[in-house]
């Protein structure tokens, strides 16, 4: 039978499930202790990102990475 958890990777290891959140869980559910653990833990990953040569970039709201498209046109397509 398949389980709904990913295998862990590299930095997973010591990481307990209940530090994620997930479609299966309710915000009601999570402690806030929990959650100061896992933002303690996003910013010593930020921490690390920046200190080994890493840049954060801001992009304003209204920047897509998606280029325009060209409209497309279903005049004549149906059959007489």
């Amino acid at each position: 039978m398949a389980t709904k958890n990913p295998p862990a990777r590299d930095g997973d290891a010591g990481v307990e499930k209940e530090f994620f959140g997930s479609r299966d869980d309710h915000a009601e559910g999570r402690s806030v202790s929990s959650r100061d653990r896992l933002r303690g833990q996003l910013q010593d990953e930020v921490e690390k990102f920046l200190s080994q040569g890493g840049k954060i970039d801001r992009v304003d709201p209204h920047v897509t990475a998606d280029p325009p498209k060209k409209p497309n046109s279903s005049y004549g397509s149906r059959p007489i």
